[in-house]
């Protein structure tokens, strides 16, 4: 028997007025697996969100959500899954264990079965002493399972998460990771979440790049990774682009420019330092090696960097 999809997204092509914010997307996500869309601010990804979870309703094309219809059985996909918002969705003057009953209730869910219900959620997020506390006390971190458990309070098949670590601090995101493996191999979640952090991105089972509203690519981070060719070599220069036709004539390699930086790809990169450092003398401010990131991944293809995108976005 054929398996269903947790998610899948069939042509679909969205717009705000003139502005196509989605242009002929189809990707699709396999039951249990970590999934990221990774894109800058803008590029789509917060709007496929928005209709995924049937908080907008979907102009052209279909989009299944654990086998419903986001178009014709919203009731459906939204009894199957769970969500979690980049801006807290919760009552701050409630307590915790308040909070979960009031989504409790949303779903019918009440008596014997709520209290379990929150009693095993509290316990598996270690909020058990804490329930009566009101959320206004708490600090991001908490706040975040909170959210997380009040998304789980229905038992999704499939969990949504909006940019997961926004306001939280390193330990409080290696926490959330930490709980996010937890529920995916135990109960086999599927999760998918949004974000423009590589390292985050990184940690998924495979990532889809979009960028303008269009899936530029989607596989495992490795595979991603692989299509780069060798190292990364970054240089800065106070006359880049003649820095850029130097190590081209001289060592007869491709340099590109990208920003204020010049990125050459070469395996074995470490190697190549000294004959670059000889072949362009004084003409280099700072040079870098590293292995290739996502970031590397989104250069390669769009011709900026990600992180830059993000800026001239918000900016």
């Amino acid at each position: 028997m054929p398996i269903v999809p947790a998610l899948h997204v069939d042509h679909v092509h969205h717009a705000y007025g003139q502005r196509v914010a989605l242009k002929d997307l189809s990707l699709r996500v396999d039951p249990g697996q970590i999934f990221a869309l990774l894109g800058p601010n803008g590029s789509g990804k917060s709007t496929l969100f928005r209709i995924i979870s049937t908080l907008i309703p979907i102009q052209e094309g279909q989009i299944l959500v654990n086998g419903f219809s986001v178009r014709e059985q919203q009731a459906a996909v939204r009894r199957s899954i769970g969500v979690v918002f980049q801006n807290p969705a919760l009552d701050k003057q409630l307590s915790i264990a308040e909070n979960l009953t009031c989504h409790a209730h949303l779903y019918g869910i009440s008596g014997i079965p709520l209290k379990r219900r929150i009693a095993s959620l509290l316990q598996r997020f270690g909020l058990s002493d804490r329930a009566k506390e009101r959320v206004h006390t708490l600090s991001g971190g908490l706040r975040r399972k909170v959210e997380l458990a009040k998304a789980l309070i229905p038992e999704p098949q499939l969990l949504l998460m909006d940019e997961p670590s926004t306001g939280l601090d390193v330990s409080a995101r290696i926490e959330l990771w930490k709980l996010l493996d937890e529920m995916r191999a135990k109960n086999g979640l599927t999760i998918i979440l949004t974000t423009h952090l590589m390292d985050e991105a990184d940690r998924c089972d495979r990532v889809a790049i979009i960028d303008a509203g269009q899936l530029l690519v989607c596989d495992t981070p490795a595979n991603l990774k692989s299509r780069v060719g060798g190292d990364v070599i970054t240089l800065t220069s106070d006359d880049p682009d003649n820095l850029i036709k130097t190590v081209s004539d001289s060592l007869q390699l491709q340099a590109n420019r990208v920003g204020e930086t010049i990125r050459i790809e070469q395996p074995n990169a470490h190697l190549l330092i000294p004959r670059l450092i000889e072949a362009v003398p004084g003409m280099i401010n700072s040079i870098s090696v590293g292995r290739p990131t996502l970031d590397d991944v989104f250069v390669q293809i769009t011709g900026r960097r990600l992180t830059d995108s993000q800026m001239a976005v918000t900016s």
